[in-house]
């Protein structure tokens, strides 16, 4: 059995830790919200190095499929930067509420893919969630597709780009959230790449 890497083993108990304090810094008048709170941070977190190292998964659907953007590991890897490359090819996640896009709120833009530069999100999908990586309530029509993922012993949607099969998060229903469709599109910040102006994000098959 290959044994992970002492980076894996580190990102992971930071992800863990991190989350942790953050909840642990809640004020006493949010300590109800606690646990619902800590719920939707462990249910969001996508594939874990380290015990993804451990135990490995079998070749998703999303990896399986054919995309427009049919690009090869070496291609991709002449692109991406070494972070992005573990995100959105290998399934990765960043920990929670240390991306770029946690805490932007513009009023308008589009998000993109980071690898392929398809539009994904526009800028008045996104809420506060509070879960500690970007959160959209729905997306731009045909630009994300879903897959059932069972890694870990449990069931969850994943969600990846349409055009490039790149791998953006998970997607949550019935939370409660007043949004119009109830749903959290959970989705790392390093997958997305913001522009202010639309006409501008039209995808190019290059990554920005």
């Amino acid at each position: 059995m290959r044994l992970p890497r002492f980076s894996s083993i580190f990102r992971t108990f930071f992800t863990f830790s991190n989350a942790t304090a953050r909840l642990q810094s809640l004020p006493r008048a949010t300590a109800s919200f606690a646990p619902v709170h800590r719920a939707i941070v462990l249910n969001s977190m996508p594939s874990i190095p380290f015990l993804g190292s451990l135990f490995g998964t079998s070749t998703s659907a999303s990896q399986k499929m054919s995309h427009p953007d049919s690009r090869s590991d070496d291609e991709w890897k002449a692109v991406l930067n070494p972070e992005q490359f573990r995100i959105l090819r290998e399934k990765g996640t960043e920990p929670p509420f240390t991306g770029e896009y946690d805490k932007h709120y513009p009023s308008e833009g589009v998000y993109t893919c980071a690898g392929c530069n398809a539009p994904l999100y526009k800028a008045n999908h996104k809420f506060k969630s509070g879960c500690g990586w970007p959160a959209y309530f729905d997306s731009l029509p045909g630009a994300v597709t879903r897959h059932t993922d069972r890694t870990f012993g449990m069931e969850r949607t994943e969600i990846v780009c349409s055009n490039c099969g790149g791998h953006l998060g998970h997607v949550f229903k019935g939370e409660g959230y007043p949004t119009p469709t109830d749903e959290r599109h959970c989705v790392n910040s390093i997958s997305l790449k913001f522009h202010e102006q639309e006409d501008k994000a039209a995808g190019n098959g290059e990554a920005k």
